[in-house]
């Protein structure tokens, strides 16, 4: 920044000039006009610059997508931001504590008077930083349990197709391609990415959920095992595949995984979390399928040694046979004891015939005898005898039966025609005891009735709609009225309305002082 002129010091003795008596030709400026003057001064000035410092203040992007943050040294700070787009696109994000080399241009924010960096590229500084920052990522990514060995899932032994994440244009695919041929020739399906760059950890990362996106049985065939490959290089070089993107995508993978990514003296991250680690793009294709020539030595070697066994089986199986058959007597000496059971059964059978022949024999005998003795012709004889001085027993009991039941018939209508006797006395008896209970009914609701009240001079008013008026406040001027006496009714309009003043009380007569006076006795 360009320095300012040096006041003239003031003659001894005179008072020090105000600041406005720099003199009418020094033109007036704006705050703004100032303020942009300013940010183009040091804009022109710097430049791009790359600045080494520390990172402070760092709280992640903003609500806008912006970062900001500062870079202090042991001395400064110097303020910073990082536009949403540029902070998408960066490999290496900013972190609290994080030693790195920024890359952008110098400007002021005239809203707090103050100058600032716009970070285009931000990287490590130095080998160390990025080994402290993978350190960090390392440990907080075995904190959540992506590299525990329960997680890690078996290579399928002979898969059917072989799913490659690697650039289609290096050495590595071929290396791959050239040894799954050699082994066991099996298909292959690569999906091309960028193995190093700001979008290689994006790509590799799509790719593996690509991958694992496809479903069993489609028209691109799911693959059984997935390798990751790169070929040697720096850290730098290497760094994407460090990206936390791309170990959260591997630990995702329902797919086994396989990582091959640099020589055998390089770690990455996605080397902890891969299924299998292989030293080599190479090793990984060989540890994806057998050897094909061992294993057709091996099944043939197997398939001498069934054969083998099942000779040997065949001939000891044979040499058992032949010594059960020594053991065993012959065939016409098994038969003997059987058919001597046999023959003696059939002589205990025969005389059982005989037995059993000569009882049904003696039995039937018997049988006629007693038969003989009792023919059907007598039996039916005797039982006509029987049935004869029964039907005479029922004719004698029958017809004393029927002399019975005509005398109690007879007595019992006499009882019936008294008992008729004595109900319709009863009847009538009762006919007249409610008949008079009913005359005297009738005269008490006659004499309680409000047709005695009319009688004796009183009357009931009601308006139009029939409703009872019981009070003169309840008649309004010109109602109409219904006037009943105890001998019909006349019809009547209210000339006034309103409360009509109350009568004078009129003294009770005593109950009980005058039995015999009075229009009206008592009811009861």
């Amino acid at each position: 920044m360009a320095k300012r002129p040096a006041k003239s010091p003031a003659p001894e003795g005179d008072d020090p000039a105000p600041p406005i008596a720099a003199g009418p030709n020094v033109p007036e400026l704006s705050v703004s006009e100032l303020a942009n003057a300013l940010k183009r001064t040091v804009e022109d000035r710097f430049g791009h610059v790359r600045v080494r410092g520390e990172i402070t203040n760092y709280r992640g992007p903003h609500s806008s997508g912006h970062v900001y943050f500062s870079l202090k040294d042991q001395n400064a700070r110097l303020d910073a931001v990082i536009w949403k787009m540029t902070f998408l696109r960066l490999r290496v994000k900013p972190q609290e504590g994080l030693e790195v080399v920024a890359t952008g241009k110098i400007s002021t924010f005239p809203g707090k008077s103050s100058y600032q960096i716009v970070i285009e590229t931000l990287e490590p500084a130095g080998a160390g930083a990025l080994m402290a920052l993978l350190d960090e990522r390392r440990k907080r990514l075995a904190a959540e349990g992506l590299f525990d060995a329960e997680r890690k899932k078996l290579l399928p032994f002979l898969p059917l197709v072989v799913g490659v994440v690697t650039s289609p244009t290096g050495a590595v695919i071929r290396d791959i391609l050239h040894r799954l041929l050699d082994r066991f020739p099996r298909r292959v399906l690569v999906w091309p990415v960028r193995v190093q760059g700001e979008t290689c950890a994006a790509e590799v990362a799509a790719a593996i959920d690509g991958f694992n996106a496809l479903p069993p049985g489609g028209p691109i065939p799911r693959p059984d095992v997935l390798i990751v490959a790169r070929g040697g290089g720096s850290l730098e070089d290497l760094f994407g595949f460090n990206e936390e993107i791309v170990v959260r995508a591997a630990a995702a993978s329902a797919i086994p995984l396989v990582s091959a990514i640099g020589h055998e003296t390089d770690t990455t991250l996605i080397d902890f979390v891969a299924d299998l680690r292989a030293p080599t793009p190479t090793g990984a294709a060989e540890k994806c399928v057998p050897v094909r020539a061992e294993l057709v030595e091996h099944t043939a070697t197997l398939a001498r040694r069934l054969a083998g066994a099942e000779r040997r089986l065949l001939d000891a199986n044979r040499r058992q046979l032949a010594s059960l058959q020594r053991m065993l007597p012959a065939g016409a000496q098994l038969l003997l004891a059987p058919a001597q059971r046999a023959d003696r059964a059939g002589e205990r059978l025969r005389g059982n015939l005989r037995r059993a022949l000569d009882g049904r024999r003696l039995a039937l005998s018997r049988v006629s005898h007693v038969l003989a003795r009792h023919s059907p012709q007598a039996e039916l004889a005797r039982a006509s005898e029987r049935l004869k001085g029964l039907q005479a027993r029922l004719r004698q009991g029958l017809a004393a039966r029927l002399a019975l039941s005509r005398r109690e018939a007879e007595g019992a209508q006499r009882r019936l025609d008294h008992a008729e006797q004595r109900l319709r006395s009863a009847f009538i008896r009762i006919i007249d005891e409610r008949q008079a209970r009913l005359e005297r009914l009738d005269q008490l609701r006659e004499t309680l009735g409000y047709e005695q009240v009319l009688a004796r001079g009183f009357a009931l008013v009601r308006d139009e709609t029939g409703a009872l008026l019981r009070q003169a406040a309840d008649i309004a001027p010109g109602q109409r009225l219904d006037v009943q006496f105890s001998d019909g009714h006349i019809a009547a309009q209210a000339e006034s309305g309103g409360t009509s003043p109350a009568p004078a009380p009129t003294a009770r007569p005593k109950r009980g002082k005058d039995k015999g006076g009075g229009d009206q006795g008592s009811l009861f």
